[in-house]
């Protein structure tokens, strides 16, 4: 059984009213009794790396809606840990954070392989006790860690590709409207 740690999915449930969430789903980064935090891999933001970082000269890289938290901060998972140091391995072959400043000049040299890399604006953070509640309540659903679906670029079919990597009774959730009373 899936349990809330770091490198967990979390679904948000077909009906889940929170705009910052609706349809999301949310690799969770770390999780402790005192908070959580994680990003939403599936919300691109309306503007590119390079426009949000002067210092970045390689046009067009998506950054996406990590959450609602410090919207000024940029953030990044990556599969690159021989090339980007300093990041925090959230589970085997998936790595938050590391020096951003040789990001950026690894970008700059063409030296980073940009599928294997993913930037949000912001993230999304829970106060202690806060996720099991919302898991309680029935907001979220977990599932296990797909690098596929984390790195995805397409972020239109992340959600749904979730619900349908978890079987024939979540698969069917994945159709489900977003207000059935408009049915």
């Amino acid at each position: 059984m899936v349990s809330l740690s770091p490198g967990i999915l979390l679904i948000a449930d077909p009906f889940l009213k929170d705009p910052n969430f609706a349809r999301t789903v949310v690799l969770l980064c770390e999780h402790q009794d005192k908070g959580s935090f994680g990003f939403v891999i599936n919300k691109l933001f309306d503007q590119t790396l390079d426009e949000l970082v002067p210092d970045v000269l390689v046009n067009n890289i998506p950054v996406f809606f990590g959450g609602p938290v410090q919207l000024d901060t940029i953030h990044f998972v990556h599969q690159q840990p021989d090339l980007i140091e300093g990041g925090f391995e959230i589970i085997p072959g998936i790595f938050w954070g590391g020096k951003f400043d040789d990001v950026v000049k690894l970008i700059n040299d063409g030296r980073l392989d940009l599928t294997r890399i993913k930037f949000f604006i912001g993230y999304s953070g829970w106060s202690s006790g806060q996720l099991v509640n919302e898991f309680n309540e029935k907001s979220w659903i977990l599932s296990e860690s797909d690098a596929a679906l984390v790195f995805d670029k397409k972020e239109e079919n992340i959600w749904q590709q979730s619900l349908k990597n978890l079987g024939n009774n979540f698969a069917i959730m994945a159709n489900f409207p977003i207000d059935p009373s408009l049915n």
